[in-house]
């Protein structure tokens, strides 16, 4: 089992990167966040990894952090839910957030992921929903999850990606509280201010 790799980029696709560890390359898919944030070409960089085997493939996924890639196994660990969509669960919001979404309940983050609708969403809620709480997930500040996907949709529906949205957000203050205020403190993020 390859547990991380220690080398710099080789290069960069749309899903993966390919990084050189002493003198071989190993192509690691990685979610866009992580895509977005690892170092270009010749650069150093550490990736934690999981070594998924199926009968036709060998692949190993990458995370930046840890905590990522702890996630990611549970996920998969779920029958019905492959790599391909653990690393989407991951995209819509930090390990963090997901923990306490799943802790208290809230599906709006799991079906936001393509190919995971209500019903798996529940399945994976079901599933982990202990787990997250045994693990000291707080699920007191459940109100604070409706208000950041409330200001998540609103960004989104005036025209912004997920992505920038969820970007803008992580930058806004947490003692920044209600949708409203963080929604005006997001645009102003992605304004320059």
């Amino acid at each position: 089992m390859i547990s991380f790799l220690d080398g710099t980029i080789e290069m960069k696709g749309e899903k993966f990167a390919v990084v050189n560890v002493a003198g071989i390359g190993y192509k690691v898919f990685v979610g866009r966040e992580t895509l977005h944030n690892i170092p270009e070409k010749n650069d150093p960089v550490k990736l934690w990894t999981h070594q998924h085997v199926r009968e036709d493939a060998l692949e190993l996924y990458g995370f930046l952090h840890f905590a990522e890639l702890e996630l990611f196994e549970t996920l998969i660990g779920i029958s019905g839910i492959g790599p391909k969509s653990a690393l989407g669960v991951l995209a819509v919001a930090p390990v963090d957030t997901l923990k306490k979404a799943i802790a208290s309940g809230d599906t709006s983050y799991l079906t936001r992921v393509s190919g995971i609708g209500r019903k798996t969403a529940e399945k994976i809620i079901l599933e982990l929903r202990e787990k997250m709480a045994g693990k000291g997930v707080e699920v007191a500040e459940a109100p604070e999850l409706k208000e950041e996907a409330d200001a998540l949709d609103a960004l989104m529906q005036i025209g912004y990606s997920q992505r920038e949205a969820r970007e803008a957000l992580q930058r806004v203050p947490k003692e920044t509280k209600g949708a409203e205020k963080r929604i005006k403190e997001a645009l102003k993020k992605l304004g320059g201010q």
